[in-house]
């Protein structure tokens, strides 16, 4: 039997996560005692006609939240067949999150948002680390969420599973806080100084032409790319399954948008699973 448990942060998407696995054929079950798991896969296992289950846990069950460790240990010892997923976020996220929704966190009902989400990445720290995939929701909206999930629960684990979200952004308006990598795409002759091209933006093939046409460029996007190569087996190896590329210039509007939406499409065309995003257009 197939047996997931996801657990993370709280407001990181394990809601969004379980409605995912509920739609592809997992039985599911929300704020699962961990003590419990076992027990409830063997009763399924004795003929009742499950053959997959999902458990969400986390720090909602309070005091039973205790046992969540030695109980992964114990089904390590006794060879059961499962998967962790750990959802995370980055801090900013988390809090824009809890204010849109106003909810409550569950460890800061006598302090701040703030101080629960740091007091809960404390008690999660050592099943983080236990966790087969780490998921980074930061950028992600829920379809994306729902795309990593079924690539990472139908496919075998390889390249083709890893997420490469690549971002344009303008220096003046601040370095994005969940990039990975960052690149700074100044050194490139600006469009801006030509008069036809100072309205256009990096989509613009005219932009775009300018930018790449310079071998500075075009050296930068190999190296570029022959960094990611590099990189994604060791990011893997740490259990992360995603990784953020920030490409800049001062404004966000000319260079780093034609230098992101080329890294993106070099990316794709070498196999990659990638995404591409402006964000200051």
């Amino acid at each position: 039997m197939q047996t997931i448990i996801i657990t993370g942060l709280s407001g990181a998407g394990k809601t969004q996560a379980i409605d995912c696995l509920e739609d592809m054929g997992y039985y599911c079950i929300d704020n699962m005692p961990p003590a419990l798991i076992r027990a409830f896969v063997d009763l399924t296992s004795s003929g009742h006609a499950v053959d997959k289950v999902a458990f969400v846990v986390d720090v909602r069950s309070r005091a039973f939240f205790d046992d969540f460790l030695s109980t992964l240990e114990e089904m390590d010892r006794q060879g059961f067949d499962y998967k962790l997923l750990y959802l995370e976020a980055n801090d900013s996220v988390l809090l824009r999150r809890f204010s849109e929704t106003r909810r409550v966190h569950p460890l800061s009902v006598e302090g701040t948002v703030a101080s629960g989400i740091a007091r809960e990445r404390e008690m999660l720290r050592e099943i983080r680390a236990c966790a087969d995939h780490i998921i980074d929701t930061s950028n992600m909206k829920t379809a994306q969420l729902w795309t990593e999930l079924r690539v990472l629960l139908t496919s075998e684990e390889s390249r083709s599973t890893f997420m490469i979200n690549v971002m344009s952004f303008g220096f003046k308006k601040g370095t994005p806080m969940t990039a990975d990598l960052v690149f700074d795409t100044r050194f490139i002759p600006n469009p801006y100084y030509v008069q036809s091209l100072r309205n256009l933006t990096g989509n613009n093939k005219k932009v775009s032409r300018f930018v790449l046409k310079h071998e500075i460029t075009q050296t930068f996007l190999e190296r570029v790319c022959d960094l990611v190569d590099t990189l994604i087996p060791y990011y893997m190896k740490e259990g992360k399954y995603g990784l953020n590329i920030a490409v800049g210039c001062t404004g966000g509007h000319h260079r780093s948008v034609a230098v992101a939406n080329e890294i993106h499409r070099r990316l794709r065309e070498s196999g990659h699973r990638a995404t591409v995003e402006h964000r200051d257009l």
